[in-house]
């Protein structure tokens, strides 16, 4: 479960609670490190992981805020808080917070003792710095902007002592700063210039950036210094590994055969064929962890013709079969979501009626709506237009099983008489298309901890762009009763009022047709046996290696 906001005088006690559950856990939000039976860990050697995710143009996920970068921040950064295997957010390089009465001051009190890796003092004025840093609009931030929008003044008390000020009560606060978009960076190395903080930012975690050759592969070291800022863990020192080498190969197969021929430990964006093929066998194993926040969706534009009509809208959910296309490409490796929520949150409005393939009453909403004539290519039409919808493809983005499935939708939807135009673009040319409004279709996964993300995605504040020009209300839904169900869930104290709420949002999303979703954001990581201790995630279920090492 999530963990509510506490009046004050209950949140020093939870925050004790809380850490003896983070000693318990290990940080891991996976299904724990898996080793070779009886096996002593390993010192040395330098783990090779292999990326199909585009390599990011800046390794300090303040700026910009993707997924790729969250991968790669979680080796060599730390963040306030963590996530537990219950799913619980917990304390790391805070000790506790707690809130004022009214929810609108928060009092993080931060462990002692800790330094980041240029020697810089981690404490008050650093993480001042840091929500600074996050919040000015040079820094071009999306993610970690969203998630702090609510913090308006931050005060230090003393060097271990900060207040946050918000300027509305903020339920998902310390699941925002549980996050890799909101990590803690040196103050000092957050004053250098952006090109400079970005090519090798400074952080408190087990690796250390040495050197990034863009477009081969970014090279981590060992932090000798590191110590778990927890008591209690099962391993609390240095990484047993010397370090990273993490690689970009964007073509799947070459990725696979890399691990099946050892130049390899680890591949991320496995695809169905070769996760099935990995499944007897005895040299490659799989860690399934899929992504919070929102399930992976197709949403509509409705700010514009033709999904500015709830009929046509319906009408194309109605037409594609992704049941058959899931069923078909994915090889039992995801489950049809019925979802605006990933499976990996608590709760979740959840229901297949509004979401059934049925050709004939998609054709009879758009007769309803005046699409009833068609062209010579069997395409609808309505006062001489054809019914066309533009569908931008982030190549970056989307997998190829993912690609397939889209052509399997735009088939099916062709048959009710919907033209789908796949676009596929590069990641600059699809946040282009997205800014100029240029899509009616798009599928752009957002990973957030916890049930709010279904306020920066679905609340009219969100079809406004944060500082990096990104916005993340896609379908463009401007609904003062849907606005008003997410602002009181992302201010309420009480947990079960706060589910209900989210739950109400949701049927208005789903059953308005906004979003098609297909299924959980995917999160499938091959890796060979030589690869010990994998399993612990950051709360954003990105793989982390500080307990992994690898058998001679």
């Amino acid at each position: 479960m999530l963990i509510p906001v506490r009046p004050a005088r209950a949140a020093a006690s939870a925050a004790g609670v809380l850490s003896a559950a983070l000693l318990l856990s290990g940080c891991s939000a996976g299904p724990g490190p898996q080793t070779a039976a009886d096996a002593e860990p390993v010192a040395g050697g330098t783990l090779v992981y292999a990326s199909g995710d585009a390599e990011p143009t800046c390794l300090d996920p303040h700026v910009g805020g993707n997924y790729p970068q969250a991968l790669l921040a979680g080796q060599f950064l730390e963040t306030l808080f963590a996530k537990d295997d219950a799913g619980r957010i917990v304390p790391w390089l805070a000790e506790s917070a707690e809130p004022s009465a009214d929810g609108l001051t928060w009092t993080l009190t931060l462990r002692d003792g800790i330094e980041f890796t240029d020697g810089t003092p981690f404490d008050a004025a650093a993480v001042q710095a840091n929500i600074e840093h996050l919040q000015d609009p040079d820094t071009a931030s999306s993610t970690g902007y969203l998630a702090l929008g609510k913090v308006a003044e931050t005060t230090v008390e003393d060097p271990r002592t900060l207040t946050l000020r918000l300027s509305a009560p903020d339920s998902a606060l310390l699941e925002s700063l549980s996050m890799p978009w909101v990590a803690m960076e040196s103050a000092e190395a957050l004053a250098r210039t952006q090109e400079e903080n970005c090519a090798a930012p400074v952080g408190t975690g087990p690796f250390k950036v040495e050197r990034w050759t863009k477009q081969e592969s970014v090279e981590l070291v060992r932090n000798e210094d590191y110590t778990v800022p927890v008591e209690g863990a099962s391993h609390a020192g240095p990484a047993h590994l010397d370090g990273i080498t993490w690689t970009f190969i964007p073509e799947a197969a070459t990725r696979f055969a890399a691990l099946q021929a050892g130049t390899a430990d680890i591949i991320d964006n496995a695809q169905p064929d070769a996760i099935a093929s990995a499944a007897g066998s005895d040299t490659i194993r799989h860690l399934d962890a899929p992504r919070p926040g929102a399930s992976n969706r197709i949403e509509l534009n409705s700010s514009k013709a033709p999904f500015d009509d709830a009929r046509v809208r319906e009408a194309f959910i109605r037409s594609v079969d992704v049941d058959s296309a899931v069923q078909s490409l994915y090889f039992g490796t995801a489950e049809r979501s019925h979802s605006a929520l990933s499976s990996v949150e608590p709760l979740g409005y959840s229901d297949a009626a509004p979401f059934g393939h049925d050709p004939e009453s998609a054709a009879r909403l758009l007769d309803e709506a005046g699409w009833d004539q068609r062209d010579p290519e069997g395409y609808r039409t309505k006062d001489g237009r054809r019914l066309t919808l533009a569908f931008p493809v982030s190549t970056n983005q989307s997998v190829p099983a993912e690609q397939s499935l889209f052509q399997q939708l735009q088939a099916t939807a062709k048959a009710t008489g919907f033209e789908v135009k796949l676009g596929l673009l590069d990641l600059s040319s699809w946040y282009g298309a997205l800014a100029e409004n240029e899509y009616d279709l798009v599928s752009a996964p957002y990973t957030k901890v916890g049930p709010d993300v279904l306020r920066i995605l679905f609340h009219s504040d969100s079809t406004q762009p944060a500082p990096s020009g990104y916005f993340a209300n896609h379908s463009q839904v401007t609904d003062p009763e849907l606005d008003a169900l997410l602002t009181e869930a992302g201010e309420t104290t009480d947990q079960a009022r706060r589910e209900a709420l989210y739950d109400q949002a949701q049927r208005l999303v789903l059953e308005g047709h906004y979003v098609l979703p297909l299924y959980d954001q995917q999160n499938h990581f091959l890796y060979g046996s030589r690869l010990n201790g994998v399993g612990a995630t950051t709360s954003v279920a990105s793989p982390t290696f500080h307990g992994a090492w690898l058998s001679n």
